[in-house]
């Protein structure tokens, strides 16, 4: 079973028992999140789409790590005029694990 989640403005798939690196939330390791915000919950049958979010629908998860991704350098150069520009970013992350996917029908 997974489900499509909306955080961060951006739409995740968590499945039970596996974790996810997500946009970085501000919140303590080993800490419990709820996600309210179900686009989608994908279980076979009981299969479910949200109009735009499903009613009763909960996801939980555990904050396992905050960290920070790996740098991506931006390199800005001009032709035959002398000028360079470097530039890097490391974005936060969060890394959650997902223990449960609740919704209404579930069997």
């Amino acid at each position: 079973m997974l489900a499509i989640v909306e955080t961060g403005g951006k739409q995740y798939q968590f499945q039970e028992g596996r974790y996810t690196d997500i946009e970085f939330l501000n919140v303590e390791e080993n800490s419990k999140v709820e996600f309210d915000k179900i686009v989608m919950v994908v279980a076979g049958e009981d299969s479910q789409i949200g109009q735009p979010y499903l009613e009763g629908a909960l996801v939980k998860g555990t904050v396992l790590k905050n960290g920070k991704a790996k740098k991506v350098l931006v390199y800005k150069q001009r032709c035959k005029k002398g000028y360079r520009k470097k530039n890097g970013h490391r974005q936060l992350f969060s890394r959650v694990m997902i223990d449960s996917i609740d919704f209404a029908g579930k069997e």
